[in-house]
């Protein structure tokens, strides 16, 4: 079965992978994408990511997970997870909700960004736990 977001067909088991293909992630979309989005927060407007969100229990490592650097900064909460080999953003474990996977998009296996549509802008400036 597929979910159809613009264009793009996503699958219900899903992977990803980074640039270089050392990291693999294999994602449970049963739903499609979920909460797709851009944040302008420092981090993630310098990576120009488009994210989805998966529960906690929706993303698996198939291969690579040695591969992985872990970044954080500010609060040291959200994770951010990318492959120490072509420097990929994979995917990042958030700060507001610890429980929910964020990942990159343009990661997932045929998928085209440019054929998704309008992603809106989450505001990561001013988020909730810096208050």
């Amino acid at each position: 079965m597929l979910k159809q977001v613009g264009e793009v067909e996503i699958q219900l088991k899903h992977s990803a992978t980074c640039h270089c293909g050392m990291v693999e992630l294999e994602l449970d979309l049963p739903d499609g994408l979920v909460d797709l989005k851009r944040c302008n927060c420092s981090i993630c407007a310098r990576k120009g990511a488009v994210m989805a969100y998966v529960p906690s229990s929706g993303l698996r490592i198939i291969k690579g997970a040695e591969q992985l650097r872990l970044y954080q900064f500010n609060t040291l909460v959200a994770k951010h997870y990318f492959c120490s080999n072509c420097g990929i953003y994979t995917h990042h474990q958030t700060r507001a909700k610890p429980d929910v996977y964020g990942f990159n998009v343009g990661c997932l296996a045929g998928v085209n960004l440019h054929q998704i549509g309008n992603v809106p802008i989450s505001d990561g400036i001013n988020h909730e736990s810096d208050r």
